[in-house]
């Protein structure tokens, strides 16, 4: 069946084990579609770390079933769920975890050899997303001499050059100063633009409002919200 849904929850919850049992996240049905710009908000313990591992097939639910991209992912073996996630999603995260001691471009190319790209294109591959993130120019420099920005840049492009169905990202702008996130978030506004899927799991009501639509955990219930109610 053909479907623009990139990610489908039906009924997926998550409890570990107790004793007592502790509901991460309640059985949740939900549509990410192609293209959508989605926040994941809600306060610390509510859930949102589990629904990003979920989402990001670090870990499996123990109900309900999660399609990515039309695919029922919960019958794959571990194997066949870590070729996935190279191919389909790619992640940053708030700590950006560059290699320090790589360039920008050697950084951006890791994720190639895991996902089978032919060795003599990952270097071209790699100049080409540093430049579409705006990094062209420091595709030589060390990671540890970028700036925050710049680092983040970096793992944005690493994250994107497997061309993902999904940039899922993990609090992109908690390591970086006001005006640094808001080049960042434009970035993403960009992305989005261009036609990827992107969800952010954030707190901060700043990087939300950036966003078309915002899901809201409490207690590890998933609700629709508005930016209102995120005040």
């Amino acid at each position: 069946m053909i479907t623009d849904a990139v990610i489908e929850f039906d009924g997926v919850g998550r409890t570990y084990p107790g004793p007592p049992p502790v509901h991460a996240l309640q059985p949740t049905t939900l549509t990410v579609r192609k293209g959508e710009f989605v926040a994941v908000i809600g306060p610390s313990g509510s859930g949102k770390s589990t629904f990003l591992n979920i989402t990001g097939l670090l870990d499996r639910p123990t109900a309900g079933t999660y399609r990515l991209d039309g695919m029922d992912v919960d019958t794959l073996g571990e194997s066949e769920r870590t070729a996935l996630r190279g191919r389909r999603i790619g992640f940053v995260f708030q700590a950006f975890h560059l290699l320090s001691h790589r360039t920008a471009v050697e950084n951006v190319m890791v994720p190639m050899a895991y996902a089978g790209v032919a060795r003599r294109k990952r270097h071209r591959l790699a100049l080409e997303t540093l430049r579409h993130v705006g990094l062209g120019h420091r595709a030589q420099a060390m990671s540890n001499q970028l700036s925050g920005g710049e680092r983040q840049r970096v793992a944005v492009a690493r994250a994107l050059v497997t061309r993902p169905s999904l940039l899922l990202c993990d609090e992109p702008t908690g390591n970086l100063d006001t005006t640094t996130a808001g080049s960042v978030l434009e970035l993403l506004d960009g992305l989005h633009r261009d036609g990827q899927t992107v969800v952010v799991v954030t707190h901060n009501p700043d990087v939300a409002a950036h966003t078309q639509r915002r899901l809201l955990i409490q207690d590890g219930h998933v609700h629709e919200t508005t930016q209102g109610a995120l005040a």
